[in-house]
């Protein structure tokens, strides 16, 4: 069995990107700890677990089925009741670390924790698998290593892809204003830019359907190493089952 740490805001974070990860991981026997700035427990983007606000679009925008079961079963577990702070963090006490994302304003503490930030470069220089799913992917991108360069330098990565972050934008600015924007700069250009390669992203796939745990090829994902990567929810199933695959030894021979 792995420990998993898992850090999340203390608010706004996509209930899919850490509800199916965590069951999945949980139900494969693994153990997931939870960490929140102030050790209080954190509470995912309401508007995604409702689809309330969101109008005619909250069908297509909130999380799905899959991802609310797995979010309230989340809630009722006692690690998630009881995160520890992020300045407890040790990352030696850890096998592995998994990075949700979520994109309203108060994913900001944690896209910009200098700490996380820090343990993200002690677990890759460790070599301990990391896993990054949307937003998740802009704070490994802004974690530096002792070369003073993103972690991500040197390495392949997927992200939420530009097209895709601005037509959500776009969709419910009239009624949700900057709901959409968590920073002025995308994702995948705050990402390609910090990369040995701009073409070291890889969006993946033109395409705006959701995996289930039955089809978990529509989800996409990239490998490099000891880091996974994921672009939004609708990877979240396949992403989980990668993951997880990983701790086990069990995926194909990682990318170089």
């Amino acid at each position: 069995m792995s420990t998993i740490l898992m850090p999340i805001p203390n608010r706004d974070f996509d209930p899919t990107e850490a509800g199916v990860p965590w069951r999945l991981l949980r139900d494969r026997g693994h153990r997931v700890v939870f960490a929140t700035p102030d050790g209080r427990p954190g509470q995912a983007d309401a508007m995604m677990v409702t689809g309330k606000g969101l109008g005619i679009l909250g069908p297509f925008v909130m999380a799905d089925a899959t991802g609310r079961s797995a979010y309230a079963a989340m809630e009722h577990a006692a690690d998630y009741r009881h995160p520890i702070p992020y300045d407890t963090i040790r990352s030696e006490n850890f096998d592995a670390l998994l990075l949700p994302g979520g994109h309203a304003p108060g994913m900001r503490p944690y896209l910009e924790s200098v700490r996380l930030q820090s343990a993200v470069a002690e677990f890759l220089h460790a070599g301990k698998p990391v896993g990054a799913i949307c937003h998740g992917i802009l704070l490994c991108a802004r974690s530096r290593g002792a070369d003073r360069k993103s972690v991500l330098y040197g390495r392949k990565t997927t992200g939420l892809p530009k097209k895709l972050e601005l037509a959500a934008r776009a969709l419910t600015r009239l009624h949700l204003l900057n709901y959409h924007q968590t920073y002025p700069t995308t994702v995948e250009d705050e990402v390609r830019a910090v990369l040995a390669n701009r073409d070291d992203f890889i969006a993946g796939p033109a395409s705006i359907c959701r995996d289930s745990p039955a089809k978990l090829g529509t989800g996409f994902t990239v490998r490099d190493r000891n880091y996974l990567s994921a672009r939004w929810a609708g990877d979240a199933h396949r992403f989980a089952s990668d993951f997880a695959d990983m701790l086990d030894g069990s995926w194909p021979p990682p990318q170089s």
